[in-house]
């Protein structure tokens, strides 16, 4: 788990009650930066820099995954573009985690066998 940018490992069952705003990632939600892979595993990855990142350092890391965002959004069209332009509009710090699941949406629609469900 990262809660506000701090590693957390849990060895044992634990109860976690958060009492004030937090960020906070999962395990499972966490990526790693060589597995941003593609397009949309990128923009995951720099969401995520920018959401977990320290309060110095996330504003830069949020222009760094817009500017990334908004020239992939300019190398597509149709219904790609939407999704797109949705991730470029949601990646704003007040809804960086709404982006974050955008994006696993999209990491899952790009890994998606053509033409399969």
């Amino acid at each position: 788990m990262i809660l506000n940018g701090a590693v957390i490992r849990f060895k044992t069952r634990a109860r976690l009650e958060l009492n004030n705003h937090a960020r906070f990632l999962f395990g499972k939600q966490v990526m790693r930066a060589e597995e941003a892979t593609s397009p949309a595993r990128r923009a995951y990855y720099a969401l995520q820099q920018a959401y977990i990142g320290g309060e110095a350092e996330r504003p830069a890391a949020l222009l760094r995954a817009r500017e990334m965002i908004g020239a992939h959004l300019g190398t597509v069209d149709g219904e790609a573009q939407c999704g797109w332009a949705a991730l470029l509009g949601l990646s704003a710090e007040e809804t960086a985690l709404e982006a974050l699941k955008l994006a696993r949406r999209m990491i899952r629609a790009e890994e998606a066998p053509p033409g399969g469900n």
